[in-house]
């Protein structure tokens, strides 16, 4: 009940995502290219001939057809036959269509009517991903239209799918509507601004490249083990706002950074940073308006940012370690020898 009063907030401006140290990545080749699977959908698809629009479009986006059908559409696989099954998937694609037209000719006469400023976003952060991991596929990226509760980003075999159906702007109309808060409340939909697209797509590739492993450790295991995640997108991103990067506000980045010694002091006196309880963990980790037991002005997800913090002083301690040796570190290691002391 007295943590409030000893957060002390101050409105000093830090320079968010400032980096001097950035490489040179300007003569790596990346091959970016945004595959515009909407346009081809709601534009050259033929909803009086179904069956053969679908034969085309599997034809054309072999690598993501079948994952929008079946993965984000949820319908029955197309297999060839006028089978009932493929009668379910023709008629309800057929439907999908004529109602989310409006939403994407809205999109593509505003929004994404050009994504050329895009794909240079993205071809920078993939040039940085293939100086780090040389080795590493571009895999296809292809925007498309799905429902509002499909993924914003869809990792498929083949495929990065850009939903840019979240990536409308916040005032878009649905996400203001009663239907839309109670998918998004706005602490989410605020961000369903295009500036998020770039780092939503690396933190795919972050996940693709180190598969979730936190689930039923420790909380401290956790915070580090997500805040690795930010370290990694702040060096594929490093010209990028930590706004961008961490999703929290300008205020809310001044709070933790004005108040970083007393946050961790925080859970330091009041939490046990051992405990594997779901619903404890779930108070500091993921979406959240702000941090339940702490000041208004506290993000939500604040463990996470607190594990970047412990990673980067351990990275700072430790700069003979490649990020990839970093992100395969024993978590337990990380924070015994962060040395993690702010004040």
């Amino acid at each position: 009940m007295m943590m409030k009063r000893i957060f002390v907030i101050s409105m000093i401006i830090s320079c968010f995502g400032c980096n001097n140290n950035n490489p040179d990545v300007s003569g790596i080749r990346a091959n970016v290219k945004l595959e515009r699977f909407d346009k081809y959908l709601f534009e050259q698809f033929d909803t009086n001939r179904v069956a053969e629009s679908v034969h085309d479009m599997y034809g054309q986006y072999p690598y993501f057809s079948a994952d929008f059908v079946t993965n984000i559409l949820g319908l029955p696989p197309v297999n060839g036959n006028m089978d009932s099954s493929a009668m379910i998937t023709y008629n309800e694609l057929k439907r999908f269509i004529n109602l989310t037209r409006p939403l994407h000719d809205s999109l593509s006469s505003v929004k994404f009517r050009n994504t050329e400023q895009l794909e240079k976003e993205l071809t920078t952060a993939f040039r940085h991903v293939m100086y780090y991991y040389p080795a590493y596929n571009i895999p296809k990226l292809v925007a498309y239209i799905g429902p509002f509760d499909a993924p914003a980003v869809a990792v498929t075999p083949q495929a990065i799918g850009i939903g840019l159906q979240l990536f409308a702007g916040k005032e878009f109309s649905f996400y203001t509507s009663t239907q839309g808060q109670e998918l998004y409340p706005m602490y989410i939909s605020r961000r369903f601004e295009p500036q998020y697209i770039t780092p939503s797509v690396m933190n795919a590739v972050i996940q693709d490249l180190y598969p979730d492993q936190s689930t039923g450790r420790p909380l401290i295991e956790q915070m580090i083990l997500k805040g690795r995640e930010w370290y990694l997108l702040d060096k594929l991103m490093p010209e990028a706002e930590d706004s961008v990067k961490t999703g929290y506000t300008a205020k809310q980045l001044e709070f933790v950074e004005a108040n970083e010694g007393v946050i961790w002091n925080f859970f330091l006196q009041n939490n046990d940073l051992y405990t594997t309880e779901p619903v404890f963990i779930k108070n500091y980790m993921g979406e959240a308006p702000h941090t339940e037991g702490m000041p208004e002005q506290s993000p939500g997800n604040i463990g996470q940012w607190v594990g970047w913090q412990i990673v980067k002083a351990y990275a700072e301690n430790h700069p003979e370690m490649k990020p990839d040796e970093i992100m395969k570190q024993d978590p337990k290691k990380i924070f015994s020898e962060a040395k993690y002391k702010p004040r």
